[in-house]
């Protein structure tokens, strides 16, 4: 029985052995440290491990309403206010999102967003300006102002103004065989007056005697060489002709240093001829034929000779070199060119 019987005493709950000391109990709760214990928490209270959880969840919540806003905030910034006018399309491409939630165990702080007033964007409209068709400006066409004539054989040819006429004759020849490169142009202005003669292919001739020349113009004819190598020019001029007595049987036929008067007014002359024929001072009259590969040519301004001097004074010759119809001649005169 002793066996049976101290077992049962082991688990008496009387059992002095087994009472507990009520003030040392008290003492190790007031005084001793606090222990808590999950292992059987009570269903109206949240286990530590929940709590954690409930943050986790809290500050994820936060991030994404933080990001929401902000996306707003950059959307309304770049589009700006309403606007009647269109803009223009663009194409955007959507990246697709991947959301991707990891709840952390340990709670993380998160800074609240504050929002910052931003001044939005105020867009100018700018304004468009619609093309119009409008067709294409069409300058008139101009007249032309000068013309090209060329002779028969294809050698010489010049221009002349557009309202002017040119007609063309038989120059004089010495054969059969020299007659087709022979040919005279005569030049008529724009009121039918005869201007000028350009003559193309004749044979040379003429006679000379002393003047007096004074050259009022003169220029080279670039466009013409003349056989014998010398220069071509243009020229305006006047020759007081030289009084020509005969001293004796010595000198008979032959003109003596000018001593006398002059024979008549001066005549005046515009032509073409080589160089050496255009001296100015006392010299002579010379020739205005110049020698060609198909002949001679002489060029010259049509002066009525009836009506001698064609100017009453030279500076009535010098006024003319300042009028429209001495420039026209004179640039047709130096548009002579032989191919």
């Amino acid at each position: 029985m002793d066996p049976i019987k101290n077992q049962i005493a082991a688990i008496d709950p009387f059992d002095p052995a087994t009472e507990p000391n009520g003030e040392e109990a008290l003492h190790k709760m007031l005084s001793g440290s606090t222990v808590y214990s999950d292992t059987n928490p009570l269903k109206s209270v949240p286990s530590l491990e929940e709590r954690r959880l409930r943050k986790a969840r809290i500050a994820g919540g936060l991030l994404l309403g933080a990001a929401a806003v902000t996306a707003g905030v950059l959307v309304a910034s770049n589009f700006g206010p309403a606007s009647s006018m269109p803009a223009p399309a663009v194409t955007v491409d959507k990246p697709t999102p991947t959301a991707s939630a990891t709840a952390s165990a340990t709670p993380r702080p998160s800074a609240t967003p504050s929002e910052t007033p931003t001044a939005a964007s105020t867009q100018v409209p700018t304004p468009t300006t619609s093309a119009v068709a409008t067709a294409p400006v069409v300058p008139p066409v101009q007249a032309p102002t000068l013309k090209t004539f060329t002779f028969p054989d294809g050698h010489l040819s010049f221009t002349y103004p557009a309202g002017w006429t040119v007609t063309t004759e038989q120059g004089p020849y010495l054969s059969e065989e020299a007659k087709a490169a022979s040919v005279g142009a005569t030049i008529f202005d724009e009121s039918g007056a005869k201007v000028a003669i350009i003559n193309s292919g004749m044979y040379g001739d003429g006679t000379a005697g002393n003047v007096d020349r004074t050259v009022y113009d003169r220029a080279v004819v670039s466009g013409v060489k003349a056989t014998t190598g010398e220069r071509v020019e243009f020229g305006f001029f006047s020759n007081q002709s030289q009084y020509v007595p005969y001293d004796g049987p010595a000198y008979e036929g032959m003109p003596s240093p000018r001593t006398g008067p002059v024979d008549g007014p001066p005549y005046y002359a515009m032509d073409v001829r080589v160089a050496s024929m255009l001296e100015p001072g006392l010299t002579t009259s010379g020739t205005n034929q110049v020698p060609l590969g198909n002949g001679m040519m002489n060029a010259y301004v049509y002066f009525d000779f009836e009506k001698q001097p064609t100017f009453a004074t030279p500076a009535a010759a010098k006024a003319w070199m300042g009028t429209q119809q001495y420039a026209q001649l004179k640039a047709m005169l130096l548009s002579l060119s032989y191919k």
